[in-house]
């Protein structure tokens, strides 16, 4: 078959951290691997870096259309495209996936799609090719929903298939079909490095932090891919590498062979960026020591979450601030830079920002982020908070936007959470912190980060945020529902 794999515009371009940190699609380019290990013409491109959509229909001809929605922010985006794609070509067979789509397919059901993955795509998407090449009952397939009378133009009902027994073994697959992407990988970048290559370890996350969907997606499992496929992956990419996974260097055991290995075939890279939990930092140093060596620069994200243990514990986060100062300790012992997040509840008070820039200022970081606590579809966190919910744009669940009225008004809340930014983020009352950056990026791209530094200004400035919130009187988001039947936007 003739598949075209769709990478949407993701609506964080405009506002929030989208100019800063954007990635290849790597989804789809294991899931367009899987189909050329299959017999399949696959294409891959992203839709933010690619000519008109009809233009690419046009010139490939797709027989099936997969929409990748890797976040719930991307959920809008993917209908439209689903839309646009019938309004060109009708007979085109389309597939909404990705993690956004897997935790909450009950989004996606629309007349445009005609299948919503749930389970890992690499096993999904070439059996569904494989059925409509062979004329075989689609609603046979593991891990599909298939919208049941697809020609109705009207029909919203969908039939599963079976779940799987097993998840996807992470070596089932071809390593990811970069080659099949059309858009050039110089688009892609965190903040000053450019290219940036997304390279995969493993997959799952086994712990339970309550505004996570990861670990309530997978049941808390996790999945590793070979120590030579690893190393395969890492050696065939540029210089500049995001791990991908959730939880790098987890297990332990694991993750000191996988340096050793990256060592001794002399993998070694510019620039990496991992990210990881405090508490695996701080209980395995020796982890950060054995792959120092896989590059001249590792940084390492951090989700601090909270700056006080109580915080930490609201979030089921299951760790403390001690081993946040014990992790950025040996972070700095071995030359490691840090990128720490915290989680503004829009339950604070003036104090509890108070404690939070008390905190910043005692761990003494030039690179600090902040995000609004969002409840993300697929989690229980969601479930108990719908009722409150009064933002009914999905583009908005990007964590920079208030979803309900802040205990303290939006006025005071985000006076203070801009001020938050404006007295640790990038440093932007020192032009030492602006140097810290540029003095990284070659003289060709200093023009394209003076321009994303200056669009990063917004988020110090709170009538940006307030021109962004939803209408004071708006009503409740979602409608009451019977037990099982998911969620619709009103």
């Amino acid at each position: 078959m003739r598949v075209l794999i769709l990478r949407p515009i993701a609506p964080n371009e405009r506002f929030g951290l989208g100019p800063f940190f954007r990635i290849e699609p790597l989804g789809a380019e294991y899931a367009a691997a899987a189909l050329e290990a299959a017999g399949h013409d696959a294409t891959v491109y992203d839709l933010r870096f690619s000519p008109p959509l009809p233009r690419l229909l046009a010139r490939h001809r797709p027989d099936l259309v997969g929409i990748a929605g890797p976040h719930t922010l991307d959920t809008t985006e993917v209908l439209s495209v689903a839309r646009r794609v019938k309004v060109a070509a009708p007979e085109v067979f389309t597939l909404a996936g990705g993690h956004a789509v897997a935790v909450h397919p009950s989004a996606f059901e629309d007349p445009a799609v005609d299948a919503i993955c749930f389970e890992d795509g690499e096993r999904v998407v070439p059996a569904l090719a494989r059925a409509l090449t062979h004329g075989e009952p689609l609603e046979r397939i593991p891990g599909l929903l298939v919208r049941a009378d697809r020609r109705d133009p009207s029909c919203r009902t969908y039939v599963s298939g079976p779940s799987s027994s097993q998840r996807v073994g992470l070596d089932e697959v071809p390593l990811p079909a970069r080659h099949r992407l059309k858009s050039s990988h110089r688009h892609y970048l965190c903040v000053q490095r450019r290219p940036v290559y997304l390279v995969e370890t493993a997959r799952g996350c086994p712990y339970r932090c309550s505004f996570c969907s990861v670990w309530q997606h997978v049941d808390r499992t996790y999945r590793c891919r070979s120590i030579d496929w690893v190393c395969r992956d890492m050696a065939s990419v540029g210089e500049n590498v995001f791990m991908a996974d959730d939880l790098f260097w987890h297990p332990a055991e694991r993750s000191a062979e996988l340096a050793r290995e990256v060592v001794k075939r002399g993998i070694r890279k510019e620039w990496i960026l991992v990210q990881s939990r405090t508490d695996l930092v701080a209980r395995h140093p020796e982890l950060l020591e054995a792959w120092r060596p896989a590059a001249g620069q590792i940084d390492v994200f951090f989700g601090f979450e909270a700056p006080t243990d109580t915080g930490l514990q609201d979030l089921s986060k299951d760790s403390g601030v001690d081993d946040i100062r014990r992790a950025v300790a040996h972070c700095r012992r071995f030359g490691y830079g840090i990128t720490g997040n915290f989680i503004v509840d829009p339950l604070w008070g003036q104090e509890d920002f108070e404690r939070l820039w008390d905190f910043t200022a005692h761990l003494g970081l030039d690179h600090v982020g902040f995000t609004i606590l969002t409840p993300l579809p697929g989690t229980a966190f969601f479930e108990s908070m719908k009722g409150q919910i009064r933002d009914a744009d999905w583009s908005h669940y990007d964590m920079h936007h208030i979803l309900w009225e802040p205990r303290i008004g939006r006025e005071r809340f985000f006076a203070l959470f801009a001020e938050t930014w404006r007295r640790t983020a990038l440093r932007v009352k020192d032009r030492r912190g602006m140097w810290s950056y540029l003095r990284q990026v070659r003289p060709a791209q200093i023009p394209f980060m003076i321009n994303v530094l200056r669009r990063s200004r917004r988020l110090f400035d709170r009538r940006a945020y307030l021109a962004e919130a939803f209408p004071v009187d708006a009503p409740l988001t979602f409608q009451s529902v019977v037990p099982g039947e998911g969620f619709e936007p009103s």
